[in-house]
């Protein structure tokens, strides 16, 4: 196994040439094409990812453990496949539409200037996450812990309070209507 420690990658395609399997420590890529890539058992601790492209890239037992992910095309990544061991990302000007991150348990993920559009949130522990400015149109909450949670700059989400736990949640006045719009009711 490969240990690959404070290195730079930039440019690199890696969709039909696989990222050799290893751990990466503390490196940074730049530029890079992960889409459709196999990164199965690759372990990224420290790293930071700015302008790739993740889409539809399978994370089966990927370690993300202190990873920043900056202006980065993730559609379509089904996060709950990753290892869960100290898992913690951060989402910086992303693209994560059509993503899911079922099932897991994110407290204190930070999503800044997203897109989120039909990204699956059902059975999510996301206490003291944060969305700021991220549009989260049809994206599902469904039985996730949103407890003290801010989506005070966030808009286009509908989030039914009774099938949410939403305690502590912090909402601005011109964005809790996205609380109402599953009930289907006209606000005048």
């Amino acid at each position: 196994m490969n240990f690959v420690n404070d290195e730079t990658f930039t440019k690199q395609n890696y969709t039909n040439t696989k990222l050799p399997l290893g751990e990466y420590d503390n490196c940074t890529f730049k530029n890079c094409n992960f889409s459709n890539s196999y990164l199965t058992n690759i372990s990224f601790s420290e790293c930071e990812f700015i302008d790739c492209n993740f889409s539809t890239s399978k994370i089966k037992d990927t370690s993300f453990k202190g990873v920043v992910f900056t202006n980065c095309k993730l559609l379509g990544v089904p996060f709950y496949d990753c290892n869960l061991f100290l898992l913690e990302m951060e989402f910086k000007s992303c693209q994560l539409n059509l993503s899911s991150f079922n099932n897991l348990k994110i407290r204190g993920t930070k999503f800044t200037d997203c897109n989120l559009h039909e990204t699956d949130f059902t059975n999510t522990d996301l206490t003291h996450s944060e969305f700021l400015n991220c549009d989260l149109n049809r994206a599902i909450f469904h039985n996730s812990v949103l407890e003290k949670v801010d989506f005070y700059s966030t808009f286009n989400f509908t989030i039914t309070p009774e099938n949410n736990k939403i305690k502590g949640a912090k909402f601005s006045k011109e964005n809790v209507l996205g609380l109402l719009d599953s009930y289907h009711i006209n606000i005048i």
